[in-house]
């Protein structure tokens, strides 16, 4: 048997570990689930329902998208690690999987032994994202020059602790010599909405999330 199907790398890496019986395979005998470890609307979203509509083409057969988000991911990966190791059951993943392990100590699963890699489906460039009532010039140029003038003042929202989006945010704010204060959210939706809302200044997101 394989291991739990680690599936989908967004933003990275992704990928799917699947925990089949060759005997079973191609020809599934019952819907297969796709844990997507973030709330709808994010990156692993916009790859994860278009492939799982392909794939429910292509095999004939249900293939049902189950959004659970937290923790960076994180709580989504430990749901799909006690599943039946049948197959049945892919984590469409990301690279915050990978960072997961330095970020969390009490991991109740193990990203190398607990999930086999399929396939690496994208990768995603990660973008900055500004509320435009919040700066007075939305150039990226004006926007730092804003930020360093008053810091403290301003946020930026991440779709997690330990998620690329928060490492690209601390990693911009390190290589300027900036002060922004870092509010995670549970995903890449809820956090763009409130952006949009203005209840937070800018956003480090990946392409696929902001797009749209």
């Amino acid at each position: 048997m394989f291991r739990n199907i680690l599936a989908i790398l967004v933003g990275s890496l992704i990928g799917l570990s699947a925990s089949a019986q060759t005997s079973s395979w191609p020809a599934p005998n019952k819907p297969i689930t796709f844990i997507n470890p973030f709330p709808p609307g994010g990156a692993v979203d916009a790859f994860g329902r278009p492939l799982a509509k392909q794939l429910s083409t292509q095999l004939n057969d249900a293939i049902v998208v189950d959004n659970r988000g937290g923790a960076g991911g994180t709580l989504g990966a430990a749901v799909a690690a006690k599943m039946a190791p049948d197959g049945y059951t892919w984590l469409l993943g990301a690279v915050h999987h990978s960072i997961a392990p330095s970020m969390y100590t009490n991991l109740s699963y193990d990203i190398t032994k607990d999930f086999e890699p399929v396939a690496m489906i994208a990768s995603v460039p990660h973008v900055i994202v500004v509320n435009p009532n919040k700066f007075p010039k939305n150039d990226l140029k004006s926007i730092m020059a804003e930020i360093r003038k008053y810091p403290g003042k301003y946020n930026y929202a991440s779709t997690g602790n330990g998620t690329s989006q928060h490492l690209t945010g601390e990693l911009f704010k390190l290589q300027n010599k900036l002060f922004i204060t870092h509010i995670p959210y549970r995903g890449t939706g809820p956090a763009l909405q409130d952006l949009v809302a203005g209840q937070v200044d800018m956003m480090f997101d990946t392409l696929a999330g902001a797009a749209p």
